[in-house]
């Protein structure tokens, strides 16, 4: 059974709150976990590496595991890990030089703690149209802007830091050129608040492209995880997260 870390925040969060239903609906059971603080930053994160800082939330399925806080090395060293994701607060995502040297500190303790483990970055996705995050402004309050902007830092990322990427901005943004997404057009927003996930589709398409990328491969039809769940809509998702990563 493969094992995954996730050292984030509530985007993080968002992305794995369905992987492990998809993997068990796909009969590949796997073991999921993450790390949240809110809002937490790679610069966050490495302070309370060097502090040995208890601080997160330990979740599955975005819920609290642990009625007590965790620290990351305690976490790392809680189970054998294979995969242990990292990414950059939401708003900083696309602003290269909020990386150094903070990143390369998470890396350097993944890697003592967990030297077989393999590391992903995980590319977060774009605001909503409209959003009224403080952080949408370094993006000039524009979609398109910080989507860019995320995609070009995170291949700066991956090739710098020798890192494999889970391309959710990417996703995200491909999932809004259909009309069925793109709230300018009334559709259905991905984003529940302009900035996080939907509880459903959003955090469905991030949880179904983690699977993808993680375990390489995607259920032959669509899992059913929530209420009221298009088929359609489903199937699209699927079949979009098989385009991008072709």
């Amino acid at each position: 059974m493969l094992h995954i870390l996730s050292i984030g925040n509530s985007f993080s969060e968002d992305a794995t709150r369905y992987l492990q239903e998809i993997a068990n609906s796909d009969n590949n059971p796997i073991f999921c976990r993450n790390l949240n603080i809110g809002g937490c930053s790679l610069q966050r994160h490495a302070d309370n590496i060097r502090q040995n800082a208890a601080q997160y939330c330990y979740q599955a399925d975005a819920k609290i595991e642990m009625a007590e806080n965790i620290s990351i090395r305690s976490a790392l060293m809680r189970e054998k890990w294979d995969i242990v994701t990292v990414q950059q607060v939401s708003q900083l995502a696309g602003c290269p030089e909020s990386y150094a040297p903070y990143l390369q500190e998470v890396l350097d303790e993944i890697r003592r703690c967990r030297p077989d483990a393999h590391i992903w970055f995980h590319s977060t996705w774009a605001y909503e149209w409209g959003s009224d995050h403080p952080g949408f402004r370094t993006y000039q309050c524009d979609q398109n802007v910080m989507a860019e902007a995320i995609l070009k830092t995170t291949a700066e990322i991956s090739a710098a830091y020798h890192l494999p990427v889970i391309p959710t901005c990417r996703l995200i943004q491909e999932l809004r050129k259909n009309a069925v997404f793109d709230v300018r057009k009334g559709g259905i927003s991905l984003c529940r608040d302009r900035f996080h996930l939907s509880l459903d589709y959003g955090r469905y398409a991030a949880g179904m492209l983690w699977y993808a990328v993680l375990c390489g491969q995607v259920p032959s039809q669509p899992p059913v995880l929530f209420e009221n769940a298009d088929p359609a809509l489903l199937e699209l998702i699927r079949s979009t997260v098989i385009k991008i990563l072709r």
